[in-house]
């Protein structure tokens, strides 16, 4: 059971954690490591040249998202920060989470005398190309075009709205492998397959986070910018 409430920069960064132990991905992606000792949230961000203000609003935003918009002034949101945490959400997934879930799904389930073990990672492997397709279109396309933002340098030819109206939600596909899995595929050992399962469902959880973080946080932001004519 996770504490539900709004952070504050006095707060121990210590409590954070234990009491929400999944705010640890967001630690890693903002570059923060262990060892704070008795420490703030606003000392550990400080000590790791983090803006705790971006920081405690994806730290809020994913712990009781009825309250964030309501108590985040999204102008003071970095986006500096948000974008280098994305970029790090992104190498997360694509050089790590995904490719372990997949070695541990081989491990888990007879590939080579099974037809349906072969449409597992098959179904699996289309999906990890569309993550990568979604992933690879805001390297390629939205970071860069916010990063000229944030320097001053307003384009016409691209706006954050273009990226918005066609961001879909890449964890669906993985909660349909998830129903495969459990509803038709009978395993030898339940502990390899259960344990598996176990992954997709906080990858599922996580990758939903992520969006969630674009869409209530880095979308305003950028909107906020654009028609703010500066940057932030």
């Amino acid at each position: 059971m996770y504490k539900i409430g709004i952070y504050k920069g006095t707060d121990q960064m210590s409590d954070l954690i234990c009491a929400n132990y999944p705010i640890l991905q967001v630690m890693s992606r903002f570059g923060i490591a262990l060892g704070f000792g008795e420490e703030t949230i606003e000392n550990v961000c400080k000590n790791n040249s983090v803006d705790a203000t971006t920081f405690l609003a994806v730290v809020n935003l994913l712990n009781d998202e009825d309250h964030i918009l309501e108590d985040i002034d999204i102008s003071t949101v970095s986006i500096k920060y948000l974008v280098d945490y994305l970029r790090n959400s992104h190498a997360y997934f694509l050089d790590f989470r995904l490719p372990q879930i997949r070695r541990k799904l081989i491990e888990a389930i007879d590939c080579g005398n099974n037809d349906l073990s072969l449409v597992i990672i098959r179904y699996y492997d289309e999906y990890v190309a569309e993550v990568r397709k979604h992933m690879q279109y805001e390297e390629e396309n939205v970071f860069p075009y916010v990063d000229e933002l944030v320097s001053g340098n307003i384009s016409g030819k691209y706006n954050i709205d273009i990226f918005s109206k066609q961001h879909d939600k890449i964890e669906s596909k993985l909660s349909e492998l998830k129903d495969i899995i459990i509803k038709y595929y009978p395993a030898k050992s339940s502990n390899e397959l259960n344990g598996v399962l176990f992954d997709i469902f906080s990858c599922s959880e996580d990758l939903a986070s992520h969006n969630d973080v674009e869409d209530l946080l880095f979308i305003p932001a950028i909107r906020y910018t654009e028609s703010a004519g500066n940057s932030l």
